[in-house]
């Protein structure tokens, strides 16, 4: 809602600044979006009346003039306007003038001296019009500053409204707001009834009365549609954001913007019997104002006569029954439309009225006549003509109800936090136009028929606290025993964890919990996944049950922008049904932590060669976060999101806390991700136990170091083999790796070749061969007799 500061102030004139008042509104809940000056920053207009011009002698656009600008003199000006005439009055720069963007200083165009600048409105950024200079009505008094005559000093102000302060979509809505929290006193336009000069009516029928419960209508004969809009109303409406159209039709926005309620003029002439107000036949259509045609949905209510539709109800009207400059006699409607037959009809339709945003969100349902009868006077007033009678249907079942709420008083001091009296709140309810009972200390209140946001008793608490003032309630700082929580040495905290992975190169991401339904079916498995009553967006339907399509998400937005390494991470919760046969205890919603690589295993550079990530770049990762302390063991498994031969799940200290793996080539291609990811996923517990370090002697005696080479099975996992090795090593052997595997020639069919290194150390002494010697078979013998492997010759 965009308005001028000195349309409102003419209402109510509160002792505050601009600023004041515009804080004032925010703070009341009618936030204010915008302000800015209704016109550019200029100095040195004045008006002046050109005098005399002839055609300059050296061009054939130009013309020389003389400008009497009042107390400044006769001036001698070149001007190129093509309006330009003797005795136009029109707004003039005087010499060391300030235009935007540039100074007037005395010149000579073409050898003729100027002494100055006729200025159309787009030379003072008042508008884009420079087809000619700005025409200012002959009584303008020569040699006042344009600024002043213009009111250009003047503010307009554009309010962020909630849908439920429909009823500040107008000037005598937001006067009636700043009445109340100030004080000062509000004064609205008089409006009488006008008196009817001829008894012409016509018909009214409410056919659809929950849709249109009160119509009013009046026939207005003999009307001069080509009477011109006043300034003073062109300049209101035009600083409301509303163009200028006629006279006729600006009186309807004029009010609808001064009450708040949305009016038409119809062309009398093409009117045909009774006005209905109806639902439409099927197949029914109506050209509207916008030029579009339109086919109804049946429940959009429309407005026609005996023979055809006119308008779409509480939206726009047609086109055929439009006011013109040829109309004489017009029929003016003024209707209360309910929210719930206007609400996304528009938007359905693929445009938006002022008349719809406002009936929408709801208008004062006993306002008509009052409306109807400031649109008269206006009418008659600007473009004369003879007033019928009123005719109003009205159907009262269909009508809003007003129903008393009770405030007490005690709730609202304790809802707010301060301290009010009973008269306090009494007074500051009666501030709002409400009727209020006061019973004892509780209040009986019933809201005005503007107001359709106060049902219930919380309603009347927010409103005490507006007009009381939010800057007034005290925001005392909470006071607390505060204790220091015990942090054990062996836990760290889920920020530790993130500060780890981004280490080692990864970015955290936060992704929705809310996901498509085939990410689940794809990464998951999850065929049945926790659905959503009320999604937010088609595509966000279920709640996740795993990171990885998150994950994945966040990459194919990355390949869109050709981003060709990712690596990325989340930590977030899954949600999950109970398993079968447990108690119901609702969801489970354990944390997880995610991660993704994609791309190159290095950043592009002239030390490495290029090559692409793979399983064991990741399983590397994870092992020097997860199995430094700790035993982290790799095992084959399958995954519904991963490639069935380069997956594993995750052991630690031989649980299982999650899987690693490169994505399925088939989600790859489906989602156009290029070259897979490879992905990990486990759960946050993991991450947060650590293990405390002790100490261990350095042995100052030197270690002895033998290789093993031993012949297995092809299909032999390695990891078993190693934990039995290193279970069964004697008390000097320090550590057991694999440092080669060998398959190729010279190796029998269907075995392979795996040497570890063995290293053997004693801290008190050294060692002599035959403990090392004896140490080694043991650990060949280990190998033959469990998993049937020999020594390589």
């Amino acid at each position: 809602m965009q308005f001028p500061e000195s349309w409102l102030r003419a209402l109510v004139n509160p002792p505050l600044s601009t600023d004041e008042l515009c804080h004032l509104l925010t703070m009341a809940g009618l936030e204010v979006e915008e302000r800015r000056a209704a016109a550019a920053d200029f100095s040195g207009v004045v008006v002046a009346r050109v005098l005399f011009t002839e055609k300059h002698p050296d061009a054939d656009k130009l013309k020389l003039c003389k400008v009497d600008t009042g107390e400044h003199g006769v001036l001698q000006i070149v001007c190129g306007a093509p309006n330009v005439a003797p005795g136009m009055v029109a707004p003039c720069a005087l010499v060391g003038a300030r235009l935007p963007g540039f100074e007037i200083k005395k010149a000579k165009v073409r050898g003729i001296e100027s002494f100055g600048m006729m200025c159309s409105a787009r030379e003072l950024g008042m508008s884009e019009d420079h087809g000619g200079l700005l025409a200012l009505p002959e009584d303008a008094p020569i040699g006042t500053d344009i600024r002043k005559y213009l009111n250009l000093d003047d503010t307009l102000i554009t309010l962020k409204l909630t849908p439920n302060r429909a009823d500040c979509l107008s000037l005598t809505g937001i006067a009636r707001e700043v009445a109340a929290l100030t004080g000062a006193p509000l004064t609205l336009p008089a409006i009488e009834p006008v008196a009817a000069v001829n008894q012409d009516t016509r018909g009214i029928v409410l056919d659809a009365p929950d849709a249109c419960p009160r119509y009013c209508g009046r026939i207005v004969r003999g009307v001069n549609a080509k009477a011109p809009t006043p300034d003073w109303m062109k300049q209101r409406i035009e600083r409301c954001g509303i163009r200028s159209i006629s006279a006729l039709v600006d009186v309807t926005n004029y009010v609808m913007l001064e009450l708040g309620q949305p009016l038409h003029a119809f062309d009398d002439a093409e009117l045909s019997g009774a006005i209905h107000v109806r639902y439409p036949e099927p197949g029914e259509q109506l050209l509207l104002l916008n030029e579009q045609t339109v086919t109804p949905s049946a429940d959009t209510a429309l407005i026609a006569d005996e023979a055809k539709p006119l308008a779409l109800a509480g939206i726009m009207g047609g086109e055929h029954s439009g006011i013109a400059d040829t109309t004489r006699d017009l029929f003016l409607e003024c209707a209360f439309f309910t929210p719930t037959a206007i609400a996304g009809k528009a938007r359905a339709l693929g445009f938006s009225s002022d008349a719809s945003h406002r009936y929408e969100r709801g208008v004062d349902f006993e306002l008509q006549r009052r409306a109807i009868e400031r649109a008269t006077q206006l009418i008659v007033e600007l473009c004369g003509g003879q007033p019928g009678p009123v005719t109003e249907a009205v159907s009262s079942a269909h009508l809003p109800a007003r129903q008393p709420v009770r405030l007490r008083s005690a709730r609202a001091v304790k809802v707010l936090g301060i301290p009010l009296s009973a008269d306090q709140i009494g007074k500051l309810l009666a501030g709002l136009g409400t009727k209020v009972e006061r019973q004892g200390d509780d209040f009986v209140v019933t809201p005005p028929s503007h107001r359709f946001d106060m049902e219930i008793e919380e309603d009347l608490i927010e409103e005490i606290a507006r007009l009381h003032g939010y800057d007034n309630i005290p925001a005392p700082p909470p006071k607390a025993q505060l204790a220091m929580l015990p942090l054990p040495e062996n836990r760290r905290g889920a920020m530790a964890v993130r500060h780890l992975l981004a280490e080692r190169g990864y970015f955290e991401v936060v992704t929705m919990s809310f996901v498509e339904a085939a990410w689940e079916a794809d990464f998951a498995g999850n065929a049945a996944p926790i659905q959503l009553a009320n999604p937010i967006a088609s595509q966000m339907g279920v709640m996740r049950s795993t990171l990885i399509g998150g994950l994945v998400g966040v990459l194919a937005a990355n390949r869109k922008r050709q981003t060709e390494r990712v690596r990325a991470f989340e930590i977030g919760r899954v949600f999950s049904r109970d398993p079968a046969g447990q108690p119901v205890t609702g969801f489970r919603q354990p944390q997880r932590v995610a991660g993704l690589w994609a791309g190159s295993a290095l950043p592009e550079q002239w030390g490495a060669a290029t090559r692409p990530v793979d399983f064991y770049d990741v399983k590397g990762d994870l092992e020097a976060l997860l199995g430094v302390s700790r035993r982290l063991t790799f095992a084959k498994a399958a995954h519904p999101a991963l490639h069935p031969g380069r997956s594993a799940e995750l052991l630690l200290d031989g649980k299982e806390i999650g899987i690693v793996g490169e994505l399925h080539p088939k989600w790859a291609q489906k989602y156009e991700l290029g070259t897979a990811p490879v992905v990990f996923e486990t759960s946050l517990d993991a991450w947060l136990a650590t293990v405390l370090p002790t100490y261990r002697e350095v042995s100052r005696f030197p270690a002895v170091t033998r290789d093993l080479a031993l012949v297995v099975g092809r299909d032999q996992p390695v990891e078993p083999l190693l934990d039995a090795l290193r279970s069964r090593a004697a008390a000097v052997v320090s550590d057991i790796r694999l440092f080669d595997l060998y398959q190729g020639k010279g190796m029998p069919e269907g075995q392979k070749s795996l040497a570890f290194r063995i290293v053997m150390q004693h801290t008190e002494r050294t060692l002599e061969d035959a403990e090392v010697e004896a140490g080694v078979a043991e650990l060949i013998e280990v190998a033959r007799k469990e998993f049937g492997a020999v020594l390589r010759g």
